[in-house]
């Protein structure tokens, strides 16, 4: 009987993950089953983009998958019980159980409300496709006239905000944070950010913490009502409680506790990668949900789940934090690198050059996720007689 390999997730970390799981493992030895409620490849970093009304290249996972070997199931995940080793699983058929062996949970985050009111029933967010389209539709129907409250001041807020601020300029946008605007770029990047946003006509609201969501405004802690057409909450990511309720040890924030392998630390059978691993990178800071760390510890990931299963060495993947790219626009950008504290530098590339490096970057990650095996399948490591999870890592 084949050793079953089940993947929760195909985004960043999942979908590559998978890919090179494929590529090094003998194909009659495991059997990989990647489980996705999208059936295309979504490139989360350009959502905003999708909502302020420009077209994505088109992803299907049975063309990233094809000829790999990797059974796709397009199905929503509801459930894992990690004592009986299964994943429930429903699509438009029922429900669903998958048996597995080694689980790779790549599941990602969604938005944070952070137990504000109104938030689920009014508001929009731009952290999954169907949310981005939603936003999306609504952004049409307000056409040349209509107020856009953006809640949050981090890089998903602030991308959001330019984005639909140049895609449609006959709308009025504003932007609330709870602290002040790219507080923490460095003085460079941050007077860059400020430029962009008096030219694309942004109203700022700093220091304002939204306590209430309404359907046409948003209400401040002070009693302060923001009249607003679409509010687009922005205030930061969460994971799935899927992993909490099956048993994981997670912290406080739901996050899978995991070691330098990225193994879960109370389930060594389980692999954990991108959004929902906890995880301490190379600066002593715990990884940030990002694009970046998804494929630092889906590469990681992946690597241990060969090393234990074939017996092979498992190298180590740098956990490093270089820094924060934020795209202002179409035609605009800030790459902010920061210092080992995770502290950003004084100095930023900023302007049309960031904005090349940022859209280059974006490219390329959708150029590999969707070659998974880079057209050379090779399977070539098989899965050893006996097994041991190891402690250690080697340099790559």
């Amino acid at each position: 009987m084949k050793h079953r390999i089940v993947v929760l997730g195909a985004g960043y970390a999942g979908a590559f993950s998978a890919g090179y799981l494929a590529r090094q493992l003998h194909a009659d030895d495991f059997e990989i089953t990647v489980v996705n409620a999208e059936p295309d490849f979504v490139e989360r970093l350009r959502l905003h983009q999708l909502a302020a009304g420009h077209e994505l290249r088109h992803r299907p996972l049975t063309e990233v998958f094809a000829g790999t070997g990797i059974r796709l199931r397009v199905a929503r995940v509801t459930g894992v019980d990690v004592e009986h080793r299964t994943v429930t699983i429903a699509d438009d058929e029922g429900i669903d159980r998958l048996e597995y062996d080694t689980l790779l949970y790549a599941l990602g985050s969604t938005a944070a409300d952070h137990g504000v009111p109104g938030v689920d029933e009014h508001a929009f967010h731009v952290a999954a496709r169907p949310a981005a389209l939603r936003l999306r539709a609504r952004l049409d129907e307000l056409g040349e006239d209509g107020t856009v409250l953006v809640v949050g001041g981090n890089l998903t807020a602030i991308e959001a905000a330019t984005e639909i601020a140049e895609a449609r300029p006959g709308l009025r946008v504003g932007l609330a944070t709870s602290g002040e605007l790219g507080g923490w770029l460095g003085p460079k990047a941050r007077r860059h950010l400020l430029r962009a946003f008096d030219r694309f006509g942004i109203t700022v609201h700093e220091n304002t913490r939204i306590e209430r969501v309404e359907e046409a405004a948003a209400i401040a802690a002070d009693g302060t009502a923001f009249v607003s057409d679409a509010t687009v909450w922005a205030a930061g990511f969460a994971v799935h409680p899927i992993a909490a309720a099956s048993g994981l040890a997670v912290e406080p924030n739901g996050q899978i506790t995991v070691d330098r392998q990225m193994r879960s630390v109370s389930h060594p059978d389980v692999y954990v990668a991108g959004d929902s691993v906890f995880v301490i990178g190379e600066n002593g800071h715990p990884l940030p949900m990002s694009c970046a760390s998804a494929g630092y510890t889906g590469t990681q990931a992946a690597a241990a789940i060969i090393g234990d299963l074939t017996g092979r060495e498992i190298k180590a993947t740098a956990l490093t934090y270089v820094g924060n790219h934020i795209s202002l626009g179409r035609k605009d950008g800030i790459f902010q690198l920061v210092d080992g504290d995770a502290r950003s530098k004084p100095g930023a590339l900023c302007g049309r050059s960031a904005a090349r490096v940022k859209s280059a970057i974006v490219a390329v990650s959708g150029w590999a996720v969707s070659r998974p095996t880079f057209g050379k399948p090779s399977h070539k490591y098989r899965l050893a007689a006996t097994r041991k999870h190891s402690a250690d890592v080697v340099a790559a």
